[in-house]
């Protein structure tokens, strides 16, 4: 489906972009232009197929682009136009950067937290409850909503995952349908937070939407998410699970980092809101939180074991002693290392890919037919269903590359319909492509299609509700 999807939309484009007008700077119709077009187009087949090459996305996305901007560059060698192709190359690049680092830093906190067993505490302790599976359904659907505006719609689709199977093992339908509901969640919560999705994270970086305005698609988001676990919730069982003996300390610092990630976020909030300063400047110092507290974990590690030792035996107790496992040192270099480089790499090609084709005019041609000649609702509504088969990440940033003349309503819908249009298919988002191999042969493609006109219903249901809520920022 992502191959007819694709190259629909490239067919679309060439044909469209021949009869277009050529303004000074565009290069649409020029030998350039379609060698662009056919690198990205192979680009991406590539990245669709990525499960079944096992090649990494980031490696086709990464040289295409370098090819697009070389063929930029010779095509203006020699001419005036020479440095303005320096100039857009280094604008894709800041945009890149600012967000790159961003992301790294947010990435390493939540590897950080992984490290020192949060999640496996939390999952722990909802094995504990000895849930029934409609319980369970309602619980991880929830948790996966609430968390995924912190931790991000994939961190938190992996981990309410691997809770669905830890305490279903075998349950193959519920397995699926718990999945499904997990995807449509997290991606449903992700909307209406900047640190939810990268497509929210670039929108608020670009200054389009504030920081609160995103709130206001708390209730549409919620509406996406409970329009179809509604219906799906009626097809499942009331019986009890089995229960699991685990039981799961924190290791030493696991609270203070939790701390120190709601501050860094504070910081960044802070500096964009207060000075309109980039908010990497203040998730850098985030970073910097986090590495004087692994400093302080290592120099007081020694006396945190003895103090720990002397209190186990003082009190006889075993269960102390275990704990002293979990007392270790702290490497945030290591946690950097553990970043998930190739979704990182990956943004950087499509980044500067997307910049490319936007150079050459192609974006120009797109955003000219659906902002001026459509009404742009639809066009937003367009955006989401295409982020269904489409990444979201190509389709969001060639949208703000356009930057169509919007009022913020429809900026606040666009963000909404990328975000949670995602669900509709397995394969929309990065959440239920990493859910797919990590529930390998309980949660498929094909089960979540089966499920798909439920969650359609919720992503109209959540634009109606937007469209009405909010319809004094249009």
């Amino acid at each position: 489906m992502k191959f007819f999807t694709l190259i629909t939309s490239v067919l679309f484009l060439v044909s469209f972009g021949a009869q277009a007008s050529q303004s000074t700077t565009s290069m649409i119709g020029t030998p350039v232009a379609w060698f662009a077009l056919v690198i990205f187009v192979i680009a991406y087949l590539l990245v669709a197929s990525e499960e079944l090459l096992q090649l990494r996305k980031s490696k086709p996305v990464l040289v295409a682009a370098g090819i697009i901007w070389l063929a930029i560059g010779w095509h203006a060698y020699g001419t005036d136009g020479a440095e303005t192709v320096q100039l857009a190359f280094r604008h894709n690049l800041l945009e890149y950067a600012e967000l790159f680092l961003f992301l790294l830093v947010a990435m390493t906190y939540i590897n950080a937290l992984e490290e020192r067993r949060v999640f496996d505490a939390l999952r722990s302790w909802i094995v504990h409850k000895r849930l029934s599976y409609l319980n369970l359904f309602w619980l991880t659907g929830i948790l996966a909503f609430f968390i995924s505006p912190v931790a991000d719609n994939l961190t938190t689709a992996l981990l309410m995952g691997a809770i669905i199977i830890k305490v279903a093992p075998g349950q193959k339908q519920f397995i699926n349908l718990a999945c499904v509901n997990i995807v449509v969640a997290a991606n449903a919560g992700g909307a209406f937070s900047p640190f939810g999705d990268i497509t929210t994270l670039m929108v608020w970086q670009k200054g389009l939407v504030e920081f609160d305005q995103f709130l206001v698609l708390f209730i549409p988001s919620l509406v996406s998410f409970m329009v179809p676990a509604l219906i799906m919730s009626l097809f499942i069982g009331k019986g009890p699970i089995c229960d699991f003996a685990e039981h799961v300390e924190v290791k030493r610092g696991a609270k203070r980092i939790i701390i120190l990630f709601l501050f860094t976020i504070s910081t960044a909030v802070a500096s964009f809101s207060l000075f309109k300063l980039p908010p990497v400047l203040g998730m850098m110092m985030g970073l910097g939180y986090l590495q004087f507290f692994g400093y302080f974990l290592r120099k007081t590690l020694a006396s945190s074991l003895a103090k720990k030792r002397a209190c186990a035996i003082s009190e006889d107790d075993q269960g102390r002693l275990l704990y002293l496992g979990n007392v270790v040192p702290f490497d945030v270099f290591n946690r950097v290392a553990q970043a998930e480089w190739d979704t990182l790499l990956f943004f950087y090609g499509v980044v500067m890919c997307v910049g490319g084709l936007g150079y050459i005019g192609y974006l120009e041609v797109v955003s000219t037919l659906m902002y001026t000649q459509w009404d742009p609702t639809y066009a937003n509504i367009a955006v989401g269903l295409l982020s269904a088969v489409i990444d979201n990440i190509p389709i969001m940033f060639a949208v703000l590359t356009m930057q169509p003349d919007m009022p913020l309503g429809q900026w606040l819908l666009v963000t909404l319909t990328a975000g949670v249009g995602g669900s509709i298919l397995s394969i929309g988002s990065a959440a239920g492509v990493a859910l797919m191999g990590h529930a390998r042969g309980s949660y498929t493609f094909v089960g979540h299609l089966r499920w798909a006109p439920v969650i359609i219903l919720g992503y109209a249901a959540a634009i109606t509700s937007h469209l009405w809520l909010n319809q004094a920022a249009f």
